[in-house]
């Protein structure tokens, strides 16, 4: 994962769909591979669907992890970074043991995990498109610059156009190690459209990511040249415990990024299932 001095970062993204809580697929996950930590949370969740969700991206975050340092899923410990008890953010999640060089970040919400792994610090976000009333409620909160552009819209646009910015916005704090203890008008991470909008945070490359016409999602790299961006399918049979599950070489690469454009080896569109 260390990145070669003249060749461009690198950024691998993992798009995964939990089953649903009552399938044969969620019974086959290898939760056995979750620390106590993380058995804890899972039970936690009042939804089946939240539970599942949470235990197949914990699972997929651990496999991802192993391939990265041929350290078996289970034996992975996974922390925060140091830092000052008092201190009033949230620091970044960090891989403990073993020592290897690989930054990740991980997001699910509401039937799509995103998972994010490269040689510096990311953050990763996705989110699915909001009513216009959470919009109107959350809007203010922005960047003036943002709110400004997002207001000038149509209001039949807004909703997705705030779930592009939001995304954009929690991916960059991730990757600070803020999270929203952060004031999200702090950080402008708008389109550019308005008049008076401040440049984006320095040293950073954001980005949105595609992921299907119900969802926005976006990662940040702490980089300044452009990185290549890679997503990847992960099969839910990845999460499988034992001899029923397939190798990570199953997740096959759904669009890559270079040079400021997307191309796409096939439609997510098409793909996304009702919901």
């Amino acid at each position: 994962m260390t990145p070669v001095l003249g060749e461009p970062p690198e950024l691998t993204l993992w798009l995964v769909r939990p089953p649903p809580p009552d399938s044969a697929a969620a019974s086959r996950l290898a939760a056995g591979e979750l620390d106590a930590a993380e058995a804890r949370r899972a039970e936690l969740f009042v939804r089946p669907e939240d539970r599942v969700q949470y235990v197949s991206a914990h699972i997929a975050l651990r496999r991802i992890l192993a391939a990265a340092t041929g350290y078996p899923p289970e034996r992975l410990l996974l922390g925060r970074e140091p830092g000052p008890p008092s201190a009033r953010y949230t620091r970044r999640p960090v891989l403990r043991y073993p020592p290897a060089p690989v930054h990740f970040s991980l997001s699910h919400s509401h039937g799509l995990i995103l998972i994010g792994t490269a040689a510096v610090v990311v953050g990763v976000d996705v989110q699915r498109t909001p009513t216009i009333e959470t919009v109107e409620l959350c809007g203010p909160t922005l960047h003036p610059a943002e709110w400004r552009e997002l207001t000038g819209l149509p209001e039949r646009l807004r909703p997705a156009a705030f779930a592009r910015l939001w995304t954009r916005k929690e991916a960059y704090l991730k990757g600070l190690g803020t999270g929203l203890r952060r004031r999200p008008a702090l950080d402008y991470l708008g389109d550019g459209t308005d008049a008076d909008a401040p440049p984006g945070p320095p040293g950073w490359i954001v980005r949105d990511v595609l992921v299907g016409p119900r969802h926005a999602a976006a990662a940040a790299l702490a980089v300044a040249a452009e990185p290549l961006i890679t997503l990847r399918s992960l099969p839910v049979a990845c999460l499988y415990d034992g001899a029923a599950g397939v190798p990570l070489s199953a997740a096959r690469p759904l669009a890559w990024r270079r040079r400021g454009s997307w191309t796409l080896r096939w439609s997510l569109l098409e793909r996304d299932p009702p919901g």
